[in-house]
């Protein structure tokens, strides 16, 4: 499956901003990949409003994806996690505290992408002047926003990166690149390039990333097919294969380095900005449905997803033309052949562009 570059256009003559904010909060609590998503939203925001100071509040697994944007002076990082699942009299005192916080920042203008009743709530109690809520039937209470022009009632059928950039349609923002970007940092770059040279990875040797892990049991594929790829590819192909893990799988490491070759590079204790660096560096990173899978993407590499079939399938892969989706009735249905034939598609398709920019 292949996707095209486009760009998200907005007649900014239709509405007029009749105020110049100046302190701006951007509520963006969605999970690790749906904020990845929503970058040329928050890129919109400081690209229409330059000289105002902009702090997005955000969950705390993906603040580090705001902070490396570049598109927030400050973030915000909550627990979002905890809030909803801990105990309740300690979620009601850190609510509290979370208030008290934005009531003291003095915000004139809250946007909130993502829209749940809480957040809602939060923006209003916020104190701000101004503020625009995406319109989500059943989710958002558009009562408690406060804009002369309403965005349009979401769309499910669309891109998330749309769904985003429609919340700012009535700022009229113009043009603006659908695809999110990523840039690692220096510091990042030096600490992976210590980890290959201590991992002896070889430079004419292209890496292929492996990330086995998923949110949730029915999007994961089986460890021993990715172990089987991860095979094929280092005896047909020449490559030298890194499995990524993170906290969520480290229960499963031991089970998921036996299945592997032994020559694979192991990255397990990697924070999301080295994470972002290591993948910059791949020729390829096959991935289940996931946050990270995202984050491989925006930093410019080409992403092989392995996902079941469903109606929203479009709405969340990353836009560009490089990627490849693969996808079956369930998980289990996808093959070590079919796997297998996309990646070494995008390996060849990257070897033969790197042959014609010489």
């Amino acid at each position: 499956m292949r996707f095209t570059l486009s760009v998200w256009r907005f007649a900014s003559s239709a509405f007029t901003v009749s105020f110049d904010p100046r302190n701006i909060l951007v509520i963006d609590f969605g999970q690790l990949g749906d904020v990845v998503l929503s970058l040329p939203a928050l890129q919109a925001i400081r690209t229409r409003f330059p000289h105002a100071r902009v702090t997005v509040a955000v969950g705390r697994a993906a603040a580090p994806v705001v902070e490396m944007s570049g598109h927030a002076d400050e973030t915000l990082a909550v627990d979002r996690v905890g809030l909803r699942d801990g105990p309740k009299t300690l979620s009601l005192w850190q609510i509290m505290g979370l208030v008290r916080n934005v009531r003291r920042s003095k915000y004139d203008f809250v946007i909130d992408l993502h829209s749940l009743s809480e957040t809602n709530l939060l923006g209003y109690l916020s104190g701000a002047h101004h503020r625009l809520f995406s319109r989500r039937p059943g989710r958002s209470l558009d009562f408690l926003s406060k804009f002369r022009e309403r965005p349009p009632v979401e769309d499910r059928t669309k891109h998330a990166v749309d769904r985003y950039l429609d919340v700012l349609a009535p700022l009229g923002v113009g043009k603006i690149s659908r695809v999110p970007r990523l840039r690692p940092r220096d510091e990042d770059n030096q600490h992976v390039e210590q980890l290959l040279r201590k991992a002896r990875a070889e430079s004419d040797a292209p890496l292929v990333g492996i990330f086995p892990g998923a949110g949730h049991a029915s999007r994961r594929w089986p460890v021993e097919r990715f172990g089987e790829l991860a095979r094929r590819l280092e005896s047909n192909d020449g490559v030298r294969v890194v499995l990524f893990a993170g906290p969520e799988e480290h229960a499963m490491l031991t089970e998921v380095r036996a299945q592997f070759p032994p020559s694979t590079i192991v990255f397990d204790r990697l924070t999301v900005p080295q994470l972002a660096a290591a993948q910059a560096r791949l020729a390829v990173f096959v991935s289940n449905d996931t946050g990270p899978m995202h984050i491989a993407a925006a930093v410019g590499t080409p992403v092989v997803i392995l996902m079941a079939t469903h109606p929203m399938l479009k709405c969340y892969v990353p836009p560009g033309n490089r990627h490849r989706v693969i996808h079956g009735r369930d998980i289990m249905n996808i093959s070590v052949d079919d796997a297998y034939a996309a990646t070494r598609a995008v390996l060849t398709a990257e070897r033969m562009g790197s042959i014609f920019s010489r």
